[in-house]
């Protein structure tokens, strides 16, 4: 038998022009019950002061009420609790959105039934918070853009996407798959339900729910409509030569032939993202040129993480190469000696072996083919910094070289390994 979701990916594939009429049936006691068991334990509370452990006391009870409550209208969102974290490679401090746990749950199953509805419908070059789709796909899709017939590229930077995002269109977008108007109106009081700062409450004219379950699904379909759809059916159709783009989130990075369409299209880009409350960062945003044929003009700009820049194979031949970016870089050494500090008075072996949990995370993600200089040097920061706060906590300084390195010897530093290769 076909769950609730399972019948809307059948609807999907089989009428993709049709406007799905009854969806908010799909939000009741047994997919909030389900959710609640997604949810992590210890987790921090939303204005509400409720936890994981404390809702599941009386989950039956607390569902049934919830849905009872939805189904007259009671049921409205609460402010997003907002705190503040620092940003990697920043001094500045980045605004995290805490939902209350209720609305957590029903988001995150208003999320499921807008990712079942949508995922047919994004592009192939779209990859951010996508089933299957990683930032490493995205790396590898864009490389064969670059090995391609591409001479520039179009870096862009939208500023505070997130928190911009115009609730009208939202509406409108979402209202071009979906006809059932109690979903459309519960997405849009999580848009208005505002923010609670310090005890001090701010409503939410624009933006969408930070920290929400649904909002990364509700981006994409933003910049679906905004971007990737005019990029497919207007762009590519304008352009006189090859065009292409991969986008992962916010994140977009767009490949042209000829130079013409690629400032031609900087300036249509700043005039679309404006018409729908967006604006294009003029600091951040850039076109460079790039490709086999650059010479010693060829730029580099930063995707997910990673520089790409040209180079050469072995055998002499051009190709694409990827290494950390330096803002990247410089972050992660910055809160390695961070949390070294915080960490100093740890048993050495607990100590190396919590730091070889982060380098394999670190490996992970950036050991992609030719970037082992970069892993390399962020190894070596790690053993030096590893020694100096070794000697700083020794009374007596005993902590020399050649002790470190017998401690080494019987606790090592893992090293890196390149775990993405792009070929």
């Amino acid at each position: 038998m076909l769950t609730g979701m399972e019948r809307i990916k059948q609807l999907v594939a089989k009428h993709p022009e049709r406007k799905l009429q009854t969806l908010m049936h799909l939000v009741n006691e047994t997919t909030i019950k389900e959710m609640h068991k997604m949810q992590e334990k210890g987790k921090a509370s939303g204005v509400d002061e409720v936890t994981k452990t404390e809702y599941e006391k009386q989950l039956s009870e607390n569902a049934a009420d919830l849905i009872a409550r939805m189904k007259t209208f009671s049921y409205k969102p609460q402010p997003v609790r907002r705190v503040y974290i620092e940003k990697e490679g920043s001094d500045k401090l980045r605004p995290l959105g805490i939902p209350a746990y209720e609305d957590k749950l029903v988001q995150g199953v208003i999320g499921e039934i807008l990712g079942t509805i949508y995922e047919p419908k994004f592009y192939d070059f779209s990859f951010g918070f996508r089933p299957g789709r990683g930032c490493h796909d995205a790396v590898k899709y864009l490389r064969g853009k670059l090995m391609g017939k591409t001479n520039w590229v179009v870096d862009a930077d939208i500023k505070g996407f997130f928190d911009n995002v115009d609730h009208e269109w939202m509406m409108k977008f979402l209202g071009h798959e979906i006809a059932d108007e109690n979903l459309l109106r519960y997405i849009k009081r999580f848009m208005k339900a505002g923010v609670m700062e310090a005890g001090v409450y701010a409503g939410t004219e624009t933006g969408v729910p930070q920290g929400g379950s649904c909002s990364p699904v509700m981006a994409n379909v933003y910049l679906h409509y905004v971007v990737d759809k005019w990029f497919d059916v207007r762009v590519t159709r304008e352009s006189r030569g090859e065009c292409a783009m991969v986008r992962y989130a916010d994140d977009a990075v767009f490949c042209f032939q000829y130079e013409s369409d690629a400032r031609a299209f900087y300036g249509k880009l700043k005039e679309r993202l404006g018409g729908f409350g967006l604006e294009l960062s003029e600091e951040k945003s850039k076109i460079v040129k790039f490709g086999r044929y650059a010479g010693n003009d060829a730029g580099e700009f930063d995707f997910v993480g990673f520089t790409f820049y040209g180079g050469a194979s072995r055998g002499g031949k051009y190709i694409v190469k990827c290494r950390t970016s330096e803002k990247k870089l410089k972050a992660k050494r910055a809160k390695v000696k961070k949390w070294m500090r915080a960490n100093m008075h740890t048993p050495v072996k607990e100590l190396i072996a919590k730091l070889n949990v982060r380098l394999r995370g670190h490996y992970n993600y950036y050991g992609l083919s030719h970037n082992w200089g970069k892993l390399r040097a962020f190894f070596e920061y790690v053993q030096y910094t590893l020694y100096k706060t070794l000697r700083r906590r020794s009374q007596k300084k005993e902590m020399n070289w050649e002790r470190f390195n017998k401690v080494l010897k019987f606790e090592p530093l893992l090293r890196p390994t390149i775990t993405v290769p792009l070929w």
